[in-house]
């Protein structure tokens, strides 16, 4: 079956579920996991959500993203030690979650992409877009999304 899982993580809460239940599938397989975070490229500005909420230096900004990255990324590490998956980690730079994801999952040989959704509807779904559905509709890698009852 599968023996590579990628799994991207944004740091949300769902997005930690998504980790542990990718980690355990990974377990449950006898795969290993690939744990993935993408951010944009530092700037002056800090961003709360979609709206800027401050101006910073660009090399303070990058430790911001690199601090980020760490702490989502050793939600993975942390999953696949106590499961006992083999495990590593990428950061990558990208304006687009979505095509980071695919071309890692390609880069990477992954032969599943475990991802959340965050379900959203409606007018959230138009500003926000779904990085899930990006992902699904553009990739030749399989997906497997995980959702938790609302």
């Amino acid at each position: 079956m599968y023996k590579h899982i990628l799994i991207p993580t944004d740091g949300s809460k769902l997005s930690r579920r998504a980790v542990v239940a990718g980690v355990r599938l990974a377990h449950a397989l006898g795969a290993r996991v690939t744990g993935l975070f993408a951010a944009p490229a530092a700037t002056p500005l800090v961003y709360r959500g979609l709206l800027p909420s401050g101006i910073t230096t660009t090399p303070k900004q990058q430790k911001m993203i690199e601090q980020k990255a760490a702490v989502c990324l050793e939600v993975v590490e942390g999953a696949a030690r106590k499961a006992r998956v083999r495990c590593e980690t990428v950061t990558v730079t990208s304006d687009f979650p979505a095509a980071a994801i695919l071309a890692t999952a390609r880069k990477h040989k992954c032969d599943l992409v475990f991802m959340a959704s965050h379900g959203r509807r409606g007018l959230k779904r138009a500003l926000l877009g779904s990085e899930t559905q990006k992902v699904l509709v553009e990739g030749a890698t399989p997906v497997l999304v995980f959702r938790t009852a609302r």
